[in-house]
């Protein structure tokens, strides 16, 4: 027979609950109930408050990120690091490598002529670029050079190297999903890139071309069309086999499109996707362009989904109000809108639309069926988007 025990409000029981709390601590457990109104004995929300939640936060390319990148270059040579990038730390997550909770936006000024060797890890990855022409990346064969706004995958366990191959400096924006990876226990980094020669294995410090430099958009740029004729199958397969989007397609799109009506909460909003299946480009991120017509104001939408946004055409005369905080950017600065959060986009100049380049999680939730959005109408009531 069980017993029924009622607790009783005394000094003696407040003494022997504390005392319990601290022996569960002791045994690294932790009491998930919620004794007393009180927040000194709310268990449930201590346990929340402890936490950590990435914070909305604006990092300035100008005069903040740019800077730093020239003194850097300057300073620390691509012999002694491989990696030369800054990565955005939001101060709320600090001191973990993340821009929100799931992914983390680090930018690269790569000098004339310089390219690393290969390497290969488990976070997948993209790059986008921002200035210079000549802008290098090395995928599974394809060596792929690139410049302003164009984006390349470096999907996970694919063999790649970064750099540039012209005669000035060019700076790209990485996004990857490392943090997710890491809270996943599977971050791997591999450095031995060996080609087979005369049937042995040897080392080598730059990949051999398999493809054409072109051929991400030879195979895949026209939509509606896909080649028989060659394997989808690259990489590991679990990401678009497109490995490179040039930027003047996405542009036109949007021009064509200026003067619909577009959606109320998310502008003209075009995803990049894989071009076999239409899903997005990997199974944990997703990547967009999104133009903000001149004048216009998104409506407040809030979603799980953690965004990463960076202005990428039009001027200076843009802001973002995320979590009731309003947020002024410039071209290539990044703004943490973290999941949870309100948000809306206002493009405050009257003759130019503005161009956000957005990296979003959104695959990773919906995979796990926690992708859900809310809008706000301009009345101030709240309906559910999805």
């Amino acid at each position: 027979m069980g017993s029924t025990h009622i607790a009783t409000a005394s000094p003696d029981r407040a003494a022997a609950l504390e005392a319990l709390h601290e022996e569960i601590a002791r045994q690294n457990m932790f009491p998930f109930w919620a004794v007393n109104a009180g927040p000194q004995h709310d268990e449930v929300r201590r346990l929340l408050g402890e936490t950590p939640r990435a914070a909305p936060f604006l990092w300035s390319y100008a005069s903040e990120i740019e800077p730093l990148l020239v003194k850097s270059a300057k300073l620390v040579t691509t012999i002694e690091s491989e990696r030369r990038s800054l990565i955005l730390v939001n101060p709320a997550l600090a001191p973990r490598r993340a821009t929100v909770t799931t992914m983390y936006t680090a930018y690269r000024l790569n000098d004339p002529n310089e390219v690393m060797p290969p390497h290969r890890h488990s976070p997948s990855a993209i790059r986008f670029g921002l200035t210079g022409k000549q802008n290098f990346t090395g995928v599974e064969g394809e060596d792929i050079t690139f410049g302003p706004g164009d984006l390349v995958l470096t999907p996970h366990d694919t063999w790649h190297n970064h750099g540039n191959v012209g005669a000035e400096p060019a700076v790209n924006l990485s996004v990857l999903d490392l943090p997710l990876v890491e809270t996943l226990n599977a971050i791997y980094f591999e450095h031995d890139y060996k080609e087979a020669v005369a049937g042995e294995a040897v080392a080598r410090k730059q990949q051999s071309a398999r493809f054409p430099g072109d051929y991400s958009q030879r195979i895949y740029g026209q939509g509606g069309f896909l080649p028989r004729f060659v394997s989808h199958h690259r990489g590991t397969g679990n990401a678009s086999p497109m490995y490179c989007y040039r930027w003047e397609p996405v542009r036109e799109l949007l021009e064509r499109h200026k003067s619909w009506d577009g959606d109320p909460y998310e502008a003209l909003l075009v995803e990049y996707v894989d071009p076999t299946s239409g899903a997005p480009v990997f199974k944990t991120m997703t990547f967009f362009a999104q133009m903000l017509r001149p004048g216009e104001r998104t409506r407040p939408l809030k979603q799980t989904a953690s965004l990463l946004v960076t202005p990428f055409e039009g001027g200076g005369l843009g802001y973002s109000i995320v979590g009731g905080k309003r947020f002024d950017w410039r071209r290539f600065d990044t703004l943490a809108v973290p999941g949870g959060e309100w948000c809306e986009h206002v493009n405050e100049s009257r003759t130019d639309p503005v161009v956000l380049f957005v990296a979003s999680d959104e695959p990773a939730l919906a995979a796990l069926g926690l992708h859900k959005k809310w809008g706000r109408l301009p009345d101030g009531e709240v309906e559910r988007l999805l």
